[in-house]
Order: C-alpha cells, then structure tokens, then sequence
C-alpha cells in the first residue's frame, strides 16, 4: 500500500490548512441553539431567506418542510414521529369550535422565594412572555364530538411543562368542574414532573390531585388521561396514571425517574424502548397507544362506551332501575 505524502507543499492542495482537523469544530456553537445562521446566496447577489422553514426530524433526522409538518397535526410524514404540542393547538385539534378557556389569571407568587442560576421569578417572567400563558396549563370546557367535556392540556414549553401550586390548582379545578357538571374529564399530559422551585408546595398538588380525582371516581363521572412525550416525575406518579383509561401517542417517554438513574441504580442495562410508550402497552401499564391523527376518534368512541351507563342517569334512579328488573 502507498503510504501518503505529508510533505507536499501547502500550496499544492485546493483548500486552505487550518491545523489539525479544524474543520471538524462547530465555530458556530450548538446547531439546535436556534440562532440564525448566514443567509444563503442565490448566486446574484441576492439573499434568500429559508430561516425557520424547515424542521428537522429527530426520528429520521431528515429535513421537514414547516408548512407540511403543520398540516400533518406535527406528525413527521416520513417516520411517523411525534412532535410536542403546544396547549393551545391541543384544545383546537380535539374540541369544536366555539370552547371556552376557563380558570385562567393564576399565576405562582414564588413562595420560597427560590434562585438558582437565576431566579425563580424571572424565569417565569420569561416563560410567560414566550409562551403568552400564566402557567403551564390551560383549562377549557366545550364540544368534544357529541360530548360535553371538560379539558386540562399541559404546556410543555413553560418550564418544562413542570407542576407548580398553579397547574396543581387548575387541575384540580378541572376536576372539581367536571365532578360537579357531571362533564367527562380529558387531561393531556406532558410534563418533567413536579416544580421543584416551589418545594414541598409542589410535591402537595400530587395528593390534592389524587383526592379530587378519587371524588370523581365515586361520582361515576369517566375521566381520560393522555400522556405525550414527555411524561415523567410527580405528575406520572399522580394524576397520569389514574385514569379510567389511560391512553398514549406513539413513542411518548413516560416514567418516573429518568432511565441513566435507573440504570445507576439497579446497575444493569435497560431493554430497548424502555419508558416508550409502546413498552408500556405490553407490560400493562397503559390501555392503548393512538396516533395522533386517530386521538379525536378514539376518545368520542371511548367517551360513548364509558358515560352511557354511568351519566344517563343518578346513582339512585340506576338502582331503582336495576331493582325493578330484578337484578338486585
């Protein structure tokens, strides 16, 4: 074999040196910084804007038109992946026109007055100028189907989508809301867990949470978590998992703590797709994975088979029916 000349002159090759592989360094810093990089030339001297008009898929990594991501409901249509959704575009994609946002204006008083790099308070000053919402959570009541509901979807993009005294009092509303309109309940989840900048105050909205929802239980009113990517921490240990059902889009990442922790601690290497969605179906933990554009459909049919019995009529007159045909 012919070994390479080193020695050739500089001059010789097509292209500057710059020292030892420079030009495998990213000058620019982090690709996904979301800073824009050089606009780029038409060849006559023109610029051509092309900045923020296509995403790249973190399932197949490929280049996605912004335009075509957006009319597939931010379903890649190439490999099917799931991008997140903001609150917002989950209340229009599931409920009619005409919903009402409802137990909107509460906004976290940052009781331990927290810093960290920077603190508490600023960081939700800027994650409400971002995102246009007090929290991360917005409630709304309207016409899903031919059902009345009342929905609570998680804004992933306010810190994390994480569970502060606000989004634990919104949620808790909902569920007061839908317990005393005998409405369906619908929460989307998508969240890091619970807010640790408030402490202890966070950690309580778990069990204010869980109580509400099991006095929704007694009141036969049917209530539908669906958990996105992510879905982790204190809301999983809470309200995600106490559904009548429990349902998943494909490849959500749900779990309590993170699977690197996991492994730390048991010391042995996790099976593929472990906390995927898809895992979680076979080991039992969910009832079913939708995709995204079949979600709609899906909870109509589930919201048919699970209120008939229970919202038609009271507790009592169902037990009055039930004697006079002689079951009981």
């Amino acid at each position: 074999m012919r070994a390479f000349n080193t020695s050739w002159p500089a001059q010789t090759f097509p292209f500057q040196v710059r020292g030892s592989m420079s030009w495998f360094k990213r000058e620019s810093g982090d690709y996904e910084s979301g800073q824009p990089g050089p606009e780029p030339n038409d060849g006559n001297g023109k610029r051509v804007r092309t900045d923020g008009l296509w995403v790249k898929c973190n399932g197949c990594r490929q280049a996605i038109w912004k335009a075509d991501l957006a009319a597939n409901l931010n379903v890649c249509p190439k490999c099917q992946h799931h991008f997140k959704l903001g609150a917002r575009q989950r209340i229009e994609m599931l409920l009619e026109p005409g919903y009402e946002l409802v137990d909107g204006g509460l906004r976290s008083t940052d009781p331990l007055n927290f810093s960290d790099v920077k603190p508490y308070k600023q960081r939700l000053r800027k994650a409400q100028e971002e995102t246009g919402l007090d929290d991360a959570i917005l409630n709304a009541v309207g016409q899903l189907g031919p059902h009345d509901v009342v929905l609570s979807a998680m804004e992933y993009a306010f810190i994390g989508g994480s569970m502060g005294a606000v989004v634990g009092e919104t949620i808790a509303r909902a569920v007061d809301r839908a317990r005393l309109g005998r409405k369906p309940l619908i929460v989307v989840a998508a969240s890091g867990g619970a807010r640790m900048m408030e402490g202890v105050v966070s950690l309580m909205q778990m069990a204010k949470i869980s109580t509400a929802l099991a006095q929704l239980d007694d009141a036969a009113v049917p209530y539908i978590c669906v958990l996105t990517d992510p879905t982790t921490g204190g809301v999983t240990a809470s309200f995600a998992m106490l559904g009548d059902l429990n349902i998943a889009e494909p490849g959500a990442l749900i779990g309590f703590a993170g699977p690197r922790v996991i492994e730390q601690t048991i010391r042995q290497k996790l099976p593929e797709g472990f906390q995927r969605s898809e895992f979680l179906l076979e080991k039992g933990f969910l009832d079913a994975v939708v995709h995204r554009r079949d979600l709609k459909s899906y909870l109509v049919r589930a919201l048919t088979f699970l209120q008939a019995p229970a919202l038609s009529s009271r507790p009592e007159e169902a037990e009055v029916s039930a004697a006079s045909s002689g079951a009981v």
